[in-house]
């Protein structure tokens, strides 16, 4: 049997739904604005290891330099799709301060009732975008981590392979001086 609440009963059952939504989109807000500053760290990463990268390679083997426009091709991939996700649109925060006059003359119940809602309906927007960027980042490191495994893997060969190139210097002492 459902027992009836008094109305003070309700009101802390709102409240504790109203901070609770907020709360909720907070943590997504933070979590887009952390993911947008992985991205930035990633990018400036790449920026900074492919002139390292194709410099590491200069003189190498033919075969060496062609099979390196793969990663060089990757990186790039990955930089674009983290700069895409700078394009997203900024997220919603709920409650606007543009309704604090209209909120005015509501209760204190239809308030709270209004913040619900309004909270409800910023995280299923912001839902969409975080996936949308979050499935970008995710294929950015996978490629960024495919890519530098690959020119690792190909300055490795190419140091041993320039090892073998070089001839062995012998130099012959005279044992007549004395």
């Amino acid at each position: 049997m459902m027992e009836k609440l008094p109305l003070a009963e309700y009101l802390r059952h709102y409240k504790f739904l109203a901070i609770n939504s907020k709360e909720i989109i907070e943590k997504q807000v933070d979590s887009y604005r952390q993911q947008h500053s992985y991205a930035g760290t990633i990018i400036g990463f790449t920026v900074l290891f492919i002139p390292f990268f194709l410099n590491s390679l200069d003189g190498s083997n033919q075969v060496l330099q062609f099979i390196s426009i793969l990663p060089i091709v990757m990186f790039i991939g990955s930089i674009l799709l983290m700069l895409s996700i700078f394009r997203g649109r900024p997220l919603d925060q709920a409650l606007s301060v543009t309704k604090y006059k209209e909120l005015l003359t509501k209760t204190y119940k239809e308030v709270l009732l209004y913040e619900i809602n309004a909270n409800k309906v910023s995280y299923l927007k912001n839902n969409a975008a975080t996936l949308k960027a979050n499935k970008r980042y995710m294929q950015g490191v996978g490629l960024t981590t495919v890519a530098i495994l690959i020119s690792i893997v190909l300055l490795l060969v190419s140091m041993f392979i320039a090892i073998e190139k070089k001839p062995t210097k012998v130099q012959v002492v005279s044992a007549a001086k004395k």
